[in-house]
């Protein structure tokens, strides 16, 4: 097995792993029915369409 020649760095180590604890935010699509913002294949909360039917009634 490969063995590292010399011993990280507590700060190598903890900037390497740090990479990890980036949150970043979900994505946004638009609705083609009511043109609000929305996260992509979920029921738009506005209007209650998906994949071009009615899933929820909302009103």
């Amino acid at each position: 097995m490969a063995v590292p020649k010399k011993k990280k760095s507590k700060m190598k180590t903890h900037s390497h792993r740090a990479g990890s604890w980036r949150l970043s935010a979900p994505p946004r699509s638009n609705c083609p029915r009511c043109a609000a913002a929305k996260l992509p294949h979920t029921v738009c909360p506005t209007c209650g369409w998906y994949k071009n039917r009615v899933v929820v009634d909302v009103g």
